[in-house]
């Protein structure tokens, strides 16, 4: 098992009790904002290295990360972080914040959607179309994001969450070679 995935089993039920909690308050939005202010914070380099050093106490990893928060956590955050630092957990916020906006998508009944392409989609109508037939396919609400990756040489590749279709130019070309070689 790889270590990314190691951390995000190790994340789920902390994620799972943060959205619950979230869904109590009713304000899934605060809660992503607060752990995305947790996870910056515990992904900085410094702040990174007292995690990992094992003669620094939970108590003060706790500490220096609410002191660095402030006020911009409410007071079950605030314990939250000190769960995480008391079950030496502070390091899996990361994989805690994508795990819970996936909660929240799926509750909110919206899927992030990354569409790279070989040239630019300019064109409002192209956008538009695509993002309609994304909604029918994946019987929700799309947020796009567009990306430009001219090694694709054409086409495009579609990504949703686990779900990747890559109907790129260099798909084909790489599928074709591997076909010849049988």
């Amino acid at each position: 098992m790889s270590s990314m995935s190691a951390d995000i089993t190790v994340a789920r039920p902390y994620a799972s009790a943060v959205f619950s909690q979230a869904r109590q308050e009713n304000d899934l939005k605060s809660w992503s904002e607060m752990l995305a202010t947790m996870s910056a914070i515990v992904t900085d380099a410094s702040v990174d290295e007292f995690i990992r050093n094992p003669l620094v106490s939970r108590g003060l990893l706790a500490d220096l990360v609410l002191d660095v928060a402030g006020a911009s956590l409410t007071e079950t955050a605030r314990n939250f972080v000190r769960v995480l630092a008391e079950n030496d957990r502070l390091a899996v916020l990361p994989e805690v914040i994508v795990l819970f906006d996936r909660l929240k998508a799926e509750a909110e009944n919206w899927v992030d959607v990354e569409i790279i392409s070989a040239y630019p989609l300019d064109d409002a109508q192209d956008q538009q179309t695509l993002v309609r037939a994304l909604e029918r396919r994946f019987r929700r609400a799309v947020n796009i994001t567009f990306h430009v990756d001219p090694d694709l040489i054409g086409g495009a590749v579609v990504r949703v969450g686990d779900v990747v279709i890559d109907g790129s130019v260099r798909a084909g070309l790489a599928q074709m070679a591997t076909e010849l070689r049988h």
